[in-house]
């Protein structure tokens, strides 16, 4: 790590003025914290919300009309804006870049922002990308925060880093490949299953809070994950999804694993179905030790339901979701520990909760006798599958208007509840993440 000395950072804030083009949450929160921090921050988003944005944050950093401003003053800028239109907005604010100064940009998928500045920057430009692995309410302490050092000395290096070290995040140094194959082994996979789930249960018309079913910790961990990423911007995942590469075949991987597993239940293949399933529980955790202790249980996540009836018992589960998750991680040879580094708050809790399923002892027997003998979940596994199939669809054409439409369709559907599972998510995730913490403490 270069951070600069106290005195260093100082001396760095006298001479350094750092701009922010694109001030949606994200850019917003690096706006923030860095003035707060004693840096000159000059941002500024669409030129028609001047105005509106000079008159809100005008007092804690300098908004400027666009992207040329930012650009031609700054000697760090970060591009802050949707992976699908970085190309767009670096060819037309690139060229304007000061001489000598550095250029990253915060994109969820670098493949695409690494060639725009390739193309379109003056060579005399240097190039250090980041990305914060957390979301704007998340306390960015402790936290991934990927930089990369595509085209730039060390002395820039340690510039940046000395800026980003107002985050007091965990500073990961990554080349823009590994970041664009951690990213999609850690979230493409499980961004598919809840993202289907939400478009699942608006296909059929259901709440599953309301639902008596749906009770148990597993499904409030499940039924939180999947509003929480539905109350965010669709481009979060969309950029993820279509832009890079490398989370292509894990979608499409994810949809056959679905529709395979739900074939291998309706035709009551009980013999295939478990060894299969219990094959990818042997590559995924197969290498935790009988004294691995469980990041999540029943009796924590119960704690965090959007009903307001007294918990009631756990209902059987086929829980396909959860089961496809893991065959596609197997499928894929991801195991998914190993990229723990650069987990995101989400992910951990994704793996905390297939962790729960599969190593909790006879838990996942259940789960497969209810998948070949009971009927109950056949209607809800079907829809499920054919979501996952659809999001597969849309990824595959690359077709980020479809994929907007049918996100904002199902965020319309459940945006009432938002507010309230922001709430409960946000406490589930503080309570795990100490929980995450203690552990990492201990070892």
């Amino acid at each position: 790590m270069a951070i600069g000395t106290s005195e260093e950072i100082k001396q760095f804030q006298q001479t350094t003025t750092v701009g922010i083009i694109g001030l949606g949450v994200m850019g917003l929160m690096y706006a923030e914290r860095f003035s707060a921090a004693g840096w000159h921050v000059v941002g500024c988003d669409r030129d028609e919300n001047y105005e509106q944005f000079k008159t809100k944050y005008g007092d804690k950093f300098e908004v400027v009309k666009n992207g040329h401003y930012v650009s031609r003053v700054s000697d760090y800028i970060i591009y802050s804006v949707e992976a699908a239109n970085i190309d767009r907005i670096v060819s037309e604010y690139g060229p304007s870049t000061k001489v000598g100064s550095i250029v990253g940009g915060q994109t969820s998928c670098k493949y695409p922002e690494i060639a725009a500045f390739e193309k379109h920057l003056p060579k005399d430009v240097e190039i250090i990308s980041v990305h914060s692995l957390h979301g704007p309410n998340v306390d960015p302490t402790g936290q991934p925060l990927v930089i990369i050092q595509h085209r730039a000395s060390d002395k820039s290096l340690k510039l940046v880093e000395s800026i980003m070290s107002c985050l007091h995040s965990k500073h990961v140094h990554l080349s823009y490949q590994e970041h664009d194959k951690i990213t999609a082994d850690t979230q493409a996979v499980t961004h598919a299953a809840f993202l289907s789930m939400g478009l699942a249960w608006c296909s059929c018309n259901q709440y599953p809070w309301e639902t008596p079913k749906w009770t148990g910790g597993l499904e409030n961990a499940k039924i939180n994950i999947s509003l929480r990423i539905y109350s965010n911007k669709y481009h979060v995942y969309a950029g993820l999804a279509i832009t890079n590469p490398s989370a292509h075949s894990q979608i499409l991987q994810y949809s056959r694993s679905c529709e395979e597993l739900f074939t291998l239940m309706i035709q009551g293949r009980k013999e295939e179905l478990t060894e299969r399933v219990m094959r990818a529980k042997k590559n995924v955790f197969g290498h935790l030790g009988k004294d691995h202790q469980l990041l999540l249980d029943d009796d924590l996540l119960q704690q965090y339901s959007l009903n307001n009836y007294p918990p009631g018992k756990r209902q059987p589960n086929s829980q396909l979701s959860l089961l496809a998750i893991v065959d596609s991680w197997s499928s894929l040879g991801i195991v998914p520990y190993d990229h723990i580094i650069c987990s995101t708050p989400l992910f951990r809790i994704f793996l905390g909760v297939t962790e729960y399923l599969f190593c909790t002892p006879h838990l996942l027997e259940e789960c497969l006798q209810v998948a070949i003998s009971n009927n109950n979940f056949r209607k809800d596994d079907l829809n499920f599958v054919m979501a996952s199939r659809e999001w597969a669809f849309i990824v595959s054409y690359g077709d980020f208007k479809l994929y907007k439409t049918r996100f904002e369709k199902v965020q319309r559907y459940f945006e009432h509840m938002f507010p309230e599972a922001t709430k409960v998510g946000n406490q589930m995730i503080k309570t795990i993440l100490k929980r995450v913490k203690d552990r990492e403490e201990k070892n």
